[in-house]
């Protein structure tokens, strides 16, 4: 790979996930403030995010793969979606808001698989070069978030008051206008499939891979990635809502503090995998989303705002020995032929059916501990998910007893 193609591929994912961490982030704290939505109804906007990762995979396998080059469809799709975006910065009320961040997300989320997809087309061997493309992603997020605290203060209470979040969706629109854009530069990256080349509702949605399901210690891990993607909705759903409630100070630009763990923390990830053996990784993860709610929970702005911070750091934690570690364990329980729709299957589970449920709960928690005068009873809004992330950890340990090949040999060690 050239310095020009590194160049572009690497300024590709800083934008792509740019454009993400600059609206979603603060998305909660917005609906509340601005458009004075329910829980409920803040709920069933981030759950079109679970929508939009149950639509994708027939965007991606249907047309990407079989008609068009990927990088052309990216640029498509991002120039429609700041559009979208622009729709969204202008609504006033959350039923005229829902509609277009809806098809924000059917259409934003394929463009997370074209980014990879248009990477992996330009690598010799990808398990080598990607992270160090991927993770320029991770940078353009943490770059949203502390421009939208330390440089534009939206996130600030005179800002939040003031109704400034809603300008996040404008950098985000103008940010997705010039990826669309640069897009069509790009490395040319054809369909990989013939277009008179049959493809199934099974191949695009990885439903070859139910097969696995009868394992039973993979059945075990496919309902407990689901179970555990309930907790994990209200971090995304309620955290900055949180923060900000509480009077944090620059509450999206501390946030960014969890993407600097999570790239820490994938670092350790094959040590502690090679050493301690799947389950006991995993474990820790669903542990630590416990231990992090427990943190929130009791946790303040004041003398015992480390908690906070601590939380949040935890996510590195949280999404790396769970997600990662998942990902890895499915590849070594897939083999060769049903490698990809394994992982396909798994991220249906999981960011599409999971978090679909999980954001419909914490939407119905946070409205049941709101008070008459609005007050949040975040102490209790963050114990029920604690809750079921320890029931879904004790469960796990309890049932799963999978004696993979790592595990054997960190007992040799």
């Amino acid at each position: 790979m050239n310095n020009t193609t590194r160049f572009k591929l690497s300024a590709m994912m800083f934008l792509e996930f740019f454009i993400w961490g600059a609206w979603f982030v603060t998305l909660g704290t917005f609906l509340g403030n601005n458009l004075k939505a329910t829980g409920a109804e803040t709920g069933a906007v981030f759950s079109t995010q679970s929508w939009g990762a149950i639509i994708a995979p027939f965007i991606v396998g249907l047309i990407a793969d079989r008609y068009f080059n990927a990088e052309r469809i990216l640029g498509v799709l991002h120039i429609i979606g700041a559009v979208l975006m622009y729709q969204m910065y202008n609504a006033t009320d959350v039923s005229v808001f829902y509609p277009y961040v809806l098809g924000y997300m059917i259409l934003f989320m394929p463009t997370l698989a074209l980014v990879n997809s248009v990477s992996f087309n330009q690598m010799k061997d990808p398990e080598k070069e990607f992270s160090s493309i991927r993770i320029f992603g991770t940078i353009g997020w943490i770059a949203a978030g502390l421009l939208i605290s330390y440089f534009f203060h939206w996130d600030s209470k005179e800002g939040t008051e003031a109704g400034l979040l809603k300008n996040t969706f404008l950098m985000a629109g103008i940010v997705s206008l010039a990826l669309g854009l640069f897009s069509f530069t790009l490395p040319k990256t054809p369909p990989k499939v013939s277009s008179d080349e049959k493809i199934t509702i099974s191949d695009v949605l990885g439903l070859d891979a139910l097969k696995l399901l009868k394992d039973r210690n993979f059945l075990i891990f496919f309902i407990s990635s689901i179970l555990i993607c309930i907790p994990l909705a209200f971090y995304y759903q309620n955290a900055n809502p949180f923060l900000s409630n509480i009077g944090m100070d620059n509450p999206t630009g501390k946030m960014t503090i969890g993407q600097a763990s999570e790239v820490l923390f994938l670092l350790f990830i094959p040590v502690f995998f090679k050493r301690f053996g799947f389950k006991m990784t995993i474990l820790v993860g669903m542990l630590a989303w416990a231990v992090r709610y427990a943190l929130f929970a009791y946790g303040n702005a004041g003398e015992l705002s480390f908690m906070l911070i601590l939380g949040i750091a935890l996510h590195g934690v949280c999404y790396d020995f769970f997600f990662v570690s998942g990902q890895i364990y499915t590849n070594s329980k897939a083999g060769e032929r049903f490698k990809s729709s394994a992982q396909g299957l798994i991220t249906l589970a999981t960011y599409g059916v999971g978090m679909l449920i999980g954001f419909a709960v914490a939407g119905k928690i946070s409205d049941a501990y709101k008070a008459v005068d609005g007050t949040m009873d975040w102490k209790m809004i963050w114990i029920i998910p604690a809750g079921i992330a320890l029931v879904v950890f004790l469960l796990f340990a309890l049932v799963f007893n999978d004696k993979t090949k790592s595990e054997v040999e960190a007992k040799t060690v």
